[in-house]
């Protein structure tokens, strides 16, 4: 695993042990931010079940002014900040060890310009999550939300949001789904 692109292309990355974090491939990686190229630059960037923290790190790489980066499990949190200390990002990453819903909580008022989350696959938290984001005004209209997913990820899950689905890419056993806030009337 490594960072592809930017300032600090070609890095490597250490990785938590065992395939609970599953891993983004490069090549998956590499099209979310052919995707995002023009999105990411100077942007702050969440980063939700963080895992390696290879995806918030593959954002500051490539410009991103900040990130932020969640992580519950306790190897992870260690993998995460090891990285950030050998790209030499930490000084522009914030990283909290706790649970998504209370770190949502503790960034209260503090938006975000992209919001990327994997969540454990079929544990049904994405709606939640997406509620909790919109409930602590940690996005607005112009903030991009992206979901790591599985493939079978049923899209309908996210109504009643309070946001609406921009795109999907999917790939042959995930997809990244692309959300938008729905403007208020």
């Amino acid at each position: 695993m490594r960072v592809i692109a930017g300032k600090k292309g070609h890095l490597k990355l250490s990785a938590p042990s065992g395939m609970n974090t599953r891993p983004t491939t490069d090549r998956i990686k590499e099209t979310l931010f052919n995707i995002l190229q023009n999105d990411v630059v100077d942007c702050s960037f969440l980063d939700l079940f963080s895992g390696s923290g290879q995806i918030g790190i593959e954002a500051l790489s490539r410009g991103a002014r900040k990130a932020c980066f969640v992580e519950s499990e306790k190897e992870a949190y260690t993998v995460i900040e090891k990285n950030l200390k050998s790209t030499g990002l930490l000084d522009v990453s914030a990283l909290l060890k706790q649970n998504v819903f209370d770190a949502l909580n503790k960034l209260s008022n503090t938006t975000f310009d992209i919001v990327f989350m994997d969540p454990p696959y079929d544990a049904n938290l994405e709606k939640d999550v997406l509620l909790s984001l919109v409930k602590n005004n940690i996005v607005n209209e112009n903030s991009l939300v992206i979901i790591e997913a599985n493939k079978n990820f049923d899209l309908n899950s996210v109504e009643n949001t309070g946001f609406t689905v921009t795109r999907a890419k999917i790939y042959k056993t995930n997809q990244h789904i692309f959300l938008k806030k729905k403007e208020e009337l």
